[in-house]
């Protein structure tokens, strides 16, 4: 198998995680692709950096946001290692981290590093605007204007 074989490979499976489970909320297809050793390098806080602390994750984003999806803008692999920069959308329509359910429709944007080894997710390092996001919760104060 070739480098980019490998490359493009990943890349579907990182496909399917962000389509089928974070977008479809899939856990089926979660325990599928998920290694039993999977390692988060950047864990949210209150998370575990296990298999079963991404899992968590997804689903408190799934319960707080049901239409939670993934606008992928681009993907690139260097063999195992896939990064893609995305922009999350949902409506918050359930509890998310003590916030009471607001309707509002929100938007952050995430770029992430998942190494792929034998078909199943097995590391995560990752950025996103969470900022932003609580922003657009009302969770806190909007941006102001620049002051000269």
């Amino acid at each position: 198998m070739t480098t980019n074989d490998i490359s493009e490979a990943a890349k579907a499976v990182i496909r399917r995680n962000t389509e089928e489970v974070q977008g479809g909320g899939n856990f089926e297809v979660f325990e599928e692709l998920f290694a039993d050793n999977f390692l988060d390098h950047t864990p949210q806080p209150g998370r575990t950096p296990d298999k079963g602390g991404a899992r968590q994750l997804y689903k408190i984003l799934r319960a707080a946001f049901p239409d939670f999806h993934a606008d992928v803008h681009w993907q690139i692999a260097d063999g195992d290692r896939v990064t893609t920069y995305k922009t999350y959308h949902g409506t918050h329509q359930g509890e998310f981290f003590g916030l009471a359910p607001t309707g509002r429709k929100i938007q952050f944007e995430t770029v992430d590093v998942m190494r792929v080894r034998d078909g199943k997710i097995t590391d995560h390092w990752g950025v996103a605007n969470l900022f932003s996001l609580m922003q657009q919760l009302g969770a806190w104060p909007p941006a102001t204007a620049a002051r000269s």
